[in-house]
């Protein structure tokens, strides 16, 4: 097959990418903003032009911006004779640039589909997430058929909702098209110990720091579905392979729970009120001193735990490690500075920070999408 990737070098691309690399048939396409090849230090280098290629690992790797129309050629010549296109980029950073989050979120997967539609591409993954959905009325896991309303205090929750809609509007214009959703809980595996610091943890304190949390402050209320990054790039090999349309949830039992966290870290839990720990997060957040905003911390106590069934039955899927292993083995990549070596999973440094910082300028809060 031949398959184009967007966001191929992040946490879930570069594990597709590697999947996909095993079956050693697939004619791959690589896109990102940072491809591999320009990872030459350990901080951004990024393409001065969205139409710049080039060849690696066997992947034929293209530099493009969702943000903008500008793609829109790129992606045509990226997709052109695919036999399927599989959407995962997404924007996370910097948290403070609302309107560039929802340019590359919401406005990116619009580019990609218009752009599938350009060239006649017949599948379409998108990676969805647990966060399009709707909140939780109880503790029972829900299947695929829970609304996807999203959480209206997250951005990144409502963003993900958005991108569903652009979905169902492409499946009633296309019903030929084969559209699949993936839609796993929180992915995470070891590589992306030194992304998830940049995302979370000022550049300023070290990695080892986290070793020396004697107390965890949080609501012993939250539970989180997670699973590994390899375990999501197994499902969409098997969605790619057996043409497998419609939405699919992967999680691994048990869900991450509040106290499940504090052991990984190796602190005592201290129940907070969420509402407390919100207050806190969000003067932090405005202050600057961290990128993480309050929505992330809203849409963790909203969401729902996941029934996999279909996944199971349809797939053949089951997850091969459960959720407190990949917590813990998270946890663990980010005490090491645990680092890929794509661009997106480069290691953390103070360095790297203030390139960004400098390349990035000003970041004002334009508008809340």
């Amino acid at each position: 097959m031949r398959i184009a990737i967007t966001g191929a070098s992040g946490n879930i691309g570069s594990a597709l990418v590697r999947r996909l690399q095993a079956d050693g048939t697939h004619d791959l396409v690589g896109l990102a903003r940072r491809p591999p090849e320009d990872h030459d230090s350990d901080h951004d280098s990024d393409h001065d032009s969205d139409h710049d290629s080039a060849h690696g690992d066997g992947v034929t790797w293209h530099s493009v911006d969702l943000s903008t129309d500008a793609c829109h050629d790129t992606l045509v010549e990226a997709f052109r004779g695919a036999d399927a296109v599989v959407h995962l980029a997404w924007g996370f950073q910097p948290s403070h640039d609302l309107t560039y989050l929802a340019e590359t979120g919401i406005g990116g997967t619009r580019r990609v589909l218009r752009a599938v539609t350009e060239v006649d591409v017949p599948h379409v993954v998108h990676m969805s997430s647990v966060g399009a959905y709707a909140p939780k009325q109880d503790d029972r896991p829900v299947d695929e058929s829970w609304p996807t309303e999203g959480v209206p205090t997250s951005r990144y929750s409502r963003h993900k909702s958005a991108a569903e809609r652009l979905l169902d509007q492409h499946e009633t214009a296309h019903p030929d098209r084969v559209v699949t959703r993936i839609r796993p809980g929180i992915v995470g595996q070891r590589a992306a110990g030194s992304a998830l610091l940049r995302y979370g943890v000022p550049a300023l304190v070290p990695s080892r720091a986290l070793s020396l949390l004697p107390v965890l402050p949080m609501d012993r209320g939250l539970v989180i579905p997670m699973v590994h990054t390899d375990d999501v790039a197994e499902a969409i090999a098997t969605v790619l392979r057996q043409g497998a349309a419609g939405p699919f949830n992967l999680a691994a039992d048990p869900p991450v729970t509040a106290q499940v966290i504090a052991d990984a870290l190796g602190a005592r839990l201290v129940h907070v009120p969420s509402q407390v720990v919100r207050a806190v997060m969000s003067a932090a957040w405005h202050a600057r001193l961290q990128q993480v905003d309050t929505g992330w911390l809203d849409m963790g106590f909203a969401l729902p735990t996941m029934d996999t069934t279909r996944a199971r039955v349809e797939l053949g899927w089951a997850p091969t490690k459960d959720g407190p292993t990949v917590f813990a083995e998270v946890v663990a990549g980010m005490k090491d500075a645990a680092s890929g070596r794509t661009p997106a999973l480069r290691p953390r440094s103070v360095i790297g920070a203030v390139s960004d910082a400098v390349r990035r300028g000003p970041v004002a809060v334009r508008r809340r999408p």
